[in-house]
């Protein structure tokens, strides 16, 4: 597991958002367009007292750095990021199970910290478990026989080799087809049988933390493990557009106005 300390200035805080799936395949792409300029609205009005932000993992619908190409487009999102470096606004990447073939790119071009595991962050006295989501608790054994495939050395030297033309289009169908298939209760926040809750209480019984905080599901919830531990899920920016701020002591959920 990572570890992060941060101070937190005066009228600062930390803001925590995860599933954009940028480049979703099953929109068109003036749809996508919109949705972009949305979520970079988003960075633009917290950026005068964002301290850091987290970008939970999913940020991309599909992502592979090849030597010398990556997936097209993302220019104003990049930008937006970029510039908020430039301020002194930390930006930090989870890779979740859409965009984990995330190397050096973000890192080299925008200054972003990357995270390949859960991360304990401490803030000001408090502790936050902060991961994307995928492949954690009990269940989804054949997600996790996969993620170990795609992880390896071998599935990705043997990836670069496909022209990007070919393998960019052959993992936007897979994620459309494989999104397509999802059925509507796997939607459901199912309480105490949600394998994140689960992973929580498992990992407090190991070590407290104040805050659990994950995406992956598309569900925005939050809900009390004990008296002194909540499990936060992000939602996303496809249909809900959520996110999660933090203060130094509490932390909120909050939806954008993406009509504003």
């Amino acid at each position: 597991m990572a570890g992060l300390k941060l101070t937190l200035n005066k009228n600062k805080k930390i803001y925590f958002a995860s599933d954009f799936h940028l480049g979703l395949s099953a929109v068109s792409p003036e749809d996508e367009a919109k949705r972009e300029k949305i979520i970079i609205r988003w960075l633009t009005e917290i950026e005068d007292n964002a301290q850091a932000v987290f970008l939970v993992g999913d940020i991309f619908d599909f992502w592979f750095e090849y030597k010398h190409a990556i997936p097209k487009g993302y220019v104003r999102f990049f930008g937006k990021l970029a510039s908020m470096a430039d301020r002194g606004i930390s930006i930090y990447f989870f890779p979740g199970n859409h965009d984990l073939w995330m190397f050096r790119y973000l890192q080299s071009e925008i200054g972003a910290t990357v995270f390949y595991d859960p991360l304990e962050l401490e803030v000001n006295g408090k502790t936050l478990f902060v991961a994307h989501g995928d492949g954690l608790g009990p269940g989804d054994y054949s997600y996790k026989f996969l993620k170990v495939i795609f992880t390896s050395k071998l599935a990705q030297w043997l990836f670069k080799w496909l022209h990007p033309d070919i393998g960019i289009g052959m993992a936007r169908w897979w994620s459309k087809s494989s999104r397509m298939g999802k059925q509507e209760k796997e939607l459901e926040f199912k309480d105490e049988e949600e394998f994140l809750i689960k992973y929580s209480r498992e990992q407090e019984e190991k070590k407290h933390h104040d805050f659990y905080i994950f995406g992956h599901r598309h569900i925005v919830s939050e809900y009390a493990l004990n008296e002194k531990s909540t499990y936060i899920n992000l939602g996303d920016w496809v249909t809900l557009f959520t996110y999660g701020v933090f203060d130094g002591t509490t932390f909120q959920l909050r939806k954008f106005d993406k009509k504003s």
